[in-house]
């Protein structure tokens, strides 16, 4: 098994990256949807988890150096954003009751690796690797398809947890603005497979038999039969074991073919081997092949953290925080490149600390600000020209109103 290696910061080597590295102004800029504070900023929450695991909600802030000093006073582990409230968080005591409500937040969802343990075979727990990052890169590939053309949603920001997962935050005016009942009705409408909570592995019956998928699960199909080929039966083999096999022999929903599979397995048969016989036994049979289909979704389907995305009170880690256990950055990925991405290869902050120390000693780089002499600044520039996309649309919009 292969794990993200761990290179926890120490408080001195946390405060200085705050100090010296950390995109304040940028993670502004994203958040104020403009460079003069609006009350998309000043009426933000932040919540910061101390070195000693104190947790402090509803602060905020006027500015971005007001951040920065806040941040650097604390030295955090890592702090969180929340919605826009009606009042700035920080007034909430000398404010009447029910004053302060949520406005405001973008759409987030969340995808954890350790949903995927009941049908991973490479990890567990809070472990991944490259090979398990794959049902993390078809669940990207898929919401972030679903997203774009069934919602119209453009800005769409993914980032790396720091460990085992993935987060998406939707900044698009609309996205701000839906009501949470709004929110779940999304979220259930993206639902497919439940993250599980159990080993038992559930049944996911996805579509009436005689009956055309809907267009989400059509589209995505068509992607994730590749996947399903790839990760599942050629790297992942997770048939291949007596634990894997009882999972899939849960979801055949035909007694017979059940009985089949458990009469043609041999030992040393691959899931390969397995499906093989699973479509030779489906063919020409709509209800069959319906319950085929379901099988490809159980195993590589997005497997959403619903309640993340459900309420706009919610926090969610910022970009660019370290992760604790793992030293890790939170970086954001560029969707149409997630296949490639590898956890294992994130900077560190202690790697991050070492390239300013290194490039310091070189006058030619005086002049630059830290971040652009480490590996951090194609993660910055990406967020940065994020930003950029979601100005220049709030420009082009009429009766757009970014002093609000």
């Amino acid at each position: 098994m292969e794990d993200v290696e761990m290179d926890v910061a120490s408080p001195e080597v946390m405060l200085t990256f705050y100090n010296r590295i950390y995109p304040f102004q940028s993670i502004f800029n994203w958040l104020n949807q403009g460079h003069t504070p609006t009350k998309r900023f000043t009426h933000r929450e932040f919540a910061f988890t101390l070195q000693n695991d104190v947790y402090l909600r509803y602060n905020s802030f006027a500015t971005y150096e007001d951040l920065k000093k806040q941040v650097c006073q604390y030295n955090p582990s890592r702090f969180e954003i929340g919605p826009v409230y009606s009042l700035r968080p920080r007034d909430r005591k000398t404010a009447r009751p029910g004053a302060m409500v949520p406005l405001e937040r973008e759409l987030v969802f969340d995808i954890d690796m350790t949903d995927y343990d009941s049908i991973r075979t490479c990890c567990s727990g809070a472990d991944i690797c490259k090979r398990c990052w794959g049902f993390i890169a078809a669940a990207v590939h898929v919401i972030d398809d679903a997203i774009r053309k069934q919602f119209g949603y453009n800005h769409l920001l993914w980032v790396y947890s720091g460990r085992r997962g993935i987060h998406l935050w939707i900044s698009d005016k609309e996205a701000l603005e839906l009501t949470d009942d709004q929110r779940k009705a999304i979220v259930g409408w993206l639902t497919v497979v439940r993250a599980e909570k159990s080993e038992m592995a559930k049944k996911t019956e996805i579509h009436t038999p005689l009956k055309e998928l809907p267009p989400l699960l059509k589209t995505a199909l068509e992607h994730l039969k590749y996947t399903f080929n790839d990760l599942i039966l050629e790297d992942q083999d997770p048939f291949s074991s007596d634990e894997g096999f009882e999972h899939l022999l849960r979801l055949i929903t035909d007694s017979g073919l059940a009985a089949r599979l458990r009469d043609q397995r041999k030992a040393g048969s691959t899931s390969k081997e397995l499906w093989l016989i699973i479509l030779k036994a489906t063919e020409g049979t709509r209800i069959l092949q319906a319950m085929r289909e379901d099988i490809i979704f159980h195993y590589t389907y997005p497997r959403l953290d619903a309640e993340v995305s459900k309420h706009r009170n919610h926090l969610l880690k910022a970009p660019f925080c370290v992760h604790p256990k793992t030293g890790r950055v939170c970086v954001p990925i560029d969707p149409i490149q997630v296949d490639d991405f590898d956890p294992a290869e994130v900077p560190t902050v202690n790697q991050l600390m070492k390239e300013i120390n290194t490039a310091n000693t070189s006058t030619e780089s005086s002049s630059l600000p830290d971040w652009h002499k480490t590996a951090l600044r194609p993660y910055i520039d990406m967020l940065d020209k994020h930003v950029q996309g979601i100005m220049d649309d709030a420009k082009r919009s009429k009766g757009t109103d970014l002093s609000w």
